[in-house]
């Protein structure tokens, strides 16, 4: 029995990565090797995975992602972040919670520019969280507000997320930034009625508008218009995803330097640089990541994995529920790209099958590992969280129930309502 389950490359190559991620070995490093002694054990030709990792890596709609991360490091570094933060706070700070309701808006905001959401946790922890708990809001659950929050960011358009799915799946990167708009906006628009319930039954009371909010408006004019000329752009017609993310980094520069006159030659080396390692890590995983599933396919792992879910039930409704189980459960241990480039190949054939849009499911997928980011033992957003926000790792998990049971309940909507997600692309055509 042990020796035909060690015939299979398929199992063989499952059980050496998992291996390797308990023993703690990085990602990137467990997909390739994994991979590399796989191919050399079974003979598949371990000559190929060079060409599959360069494969893997040259796609033009990966470009776009160097320039969005550059983007989002330039951005925040230009001061246009804290000015986001002032005319939502001048906006809605006297609402009760309002402080935690800007959390959200500007957060979802600060997604569509950065496509990251550790990076939002980053660039807004900082100031948000000292900032809600100096006006008594418990520190739990500030630091969960701009976790939950700032997970938006792989769902609001344009988003890294979908750049790889769509690449993967073959899927229009356009189609997928539209089918992401109204979901994103569907979780904020919750997100904020819980923020606000929880704030009337704790007392958490609104602040009075301390400036002009014309004035804070024009201050904060040009980093509002980030999203509306990279978007506009795009569905526009006027340049592709990629030219986009190209274009902010030449916005994003000119803001910071010839309006807000806060970006230097300094701190634009630091920002290349911190965008480079970025970079160079996801490209890494991605590329490793090409040649894993090249080897899972001529394993034949997909197609064992839809035989195997189609033989359980013949029922779309089940078949996209343990597909959304299967997904949240892996959000709390892999990073969300990689689970993106291993389990997309496995899962679309398997949705596509049973007549889901390729565009709704990638939906679905990145909704699902949205979640992932703020739920342990992984949830990078927690542990960034806990770091900008000076609290413990536990202190933000306590914060975070109420959110995450709303998160799910939101996905399971858009799950089985896929209007929510094709309305936009429908209407584009």
């Amino acid at each position: 029995m042990l020796n035909s389950l060690m015939s299979d490359p398929g199992l063989v190559l499952l059980i050496l990565f998992i291996f390797m991620l308990v023993c703690r070995v990085p990602i990137a490093i467990s997909l390739g090797l994994s991979a590399a002694i796989v191919s050399w054990l079974f003979d598949m030709g371990i000559d190929m995975l060079p060409y599959n990792f360069f494969t893997g890596v040259a796609k033009v709609p990966l470009l776009a992602i160097p320039f969005f991360i550059l983007a989002g490091f330039i951005m925040e570094s230009a001061g246009i972040a804290a000015r986001i933060v002032r005319l939502v706070e001048n906006l809605v700070g006297d609402m009760t919670g309002g402080l935690a309701i800007a959390t959200v808006a500007v957060a979802t905001f600060w997604g569509a520019v950065s496509g990251s959401g550790p990076a939002t946790v980053a660039a807004l922890g900082l100031i948000l969280i000292p900032a809600m708990v100096k006006n008594g809001y418990d520190k739990a659950f500030a630091a969960a507000n701009v976790s939950v929050t700032s997970g938006l960011a792989i769902v609001i358009p344009p988003s890294i997320a979908f750049i790889v799915y769509g690449g993967i799946a073959d899927a229009s990167v356009p189609a997928l930034f539209a089918a992401g708009i109204l979901p994103g906006l569907l979780v904020a628009g919750f997100l904020m009625l819980t923020v606000y319930l929880i704030s009337k039954k704790r007392g958490y009371r609104g602040l009075p508008r301390q400036e002009s909010t014309w004035l804070v408006f024009k201050d904060a004019i040009w980093g509002v218009m980030t999203p509306v000329v990279i978007l506009g752009g795009i569905y526009g017609g006027i340049f592709t995803p990629t030219e986009a993310a190209a274009v902010s980094v030449i916005y994003s520069i000119i803001v910071g330097c010839v309006i807000y006159r806060e970006l230097d030659l300094k701190k634009l080396i630091q920002c290349t640089k911190n965008a480079c390692e970025t970079t160079a890590s996801i490209l890494i995983v991605i590329g490793c990541a090409a040649g894993f599933s090249k080897v899972l396919t001529l394993g034949r792992i997909p197609t064992t994995v839809a035989s195997a879910m189609m033989s359980l039930t013949d029922s779309k409704i089940v078949i996209l529920l343990l597909i959304n189980v299967l997904l949240l459960i892996v959000g709390c241990f892999m990073e969300t790209l990689c689970a993106i480039m291993i389990l997309a190949p496995i899962l679309y054939p398997v949705v596509t099958a049973m007549g889901v849009d390729v565009t709704h499911f990638g939906i679905i997928m990145v909704v699902n590992l949205a979640i992932g980011f703020i739920t342990p033992p992984l949830g990078v957003n927690l542990f960034v969280a806990s770091r900008v926000g000076e609290t413990t790792l536990d202190t933000v998990i306590k914060g975070i129930i109420p959110f995450l049971i709303l998160m799910i309940v939101t996905l399971l909507c858009i799950t089985y309502i896929p209007a929510i997600s094709m309305f936009l692309p429908n209407l584009m055509g």
